[in-house]
């Protein structure tokens, strides 16, 4: 078992920064297309963080051209570039599927203030 935690460890990236369900979040993906490499930003609300060691996955879901888009991001992935932090959300739990079924104004999360 010591073995499978120290080549988990090894797979970890530890440079991405610290975010919840609720968050804005902008992140930053690697594309390759053929022989080209582009990076391609991908911003929306966290909805869903799947937490775990190498396997830990976080869902984002934006809304384009009025249709909510959702996709599945690897938390470890080599393909993600960087993750930055947009807005702090202030919500009251960590599954935010309800966000599904709501349109428009209704839909928005509150962001979280300071003091």
């Amino acid at each position: 078992m010591d073995i499978i935690k120290k080549i988990e460890q090894e797979q970890m990236r530890m440079d991405l920064p610290r975010f919840k369900s609720g968050d804005t979040v902008k992140v930053h993906m690697r594309i390759i297309e053929g022989e080209k490499e582009r990076v391609q930003i991908f911003q929306g609300n966290v909805i869903r963080l799947c937490k775990g060691t190498t396997d830990s996955t976080f869902t984002v879901r934006k809304m384009s051209g009025g249709i909510g888009v959702e996709r599945i991001f690897p938390l470890h992935s080599p393909f993600i570039e960087t993750i930055e932090v947009v807005t702090e959300g202030r919500v009251r739990r960590s599954r935010l599927f309800f966000l599904r079924n709501l349109k428009g104004k209704a839909a928005r999360i509150r962001p979280r203030t300071r003091y």
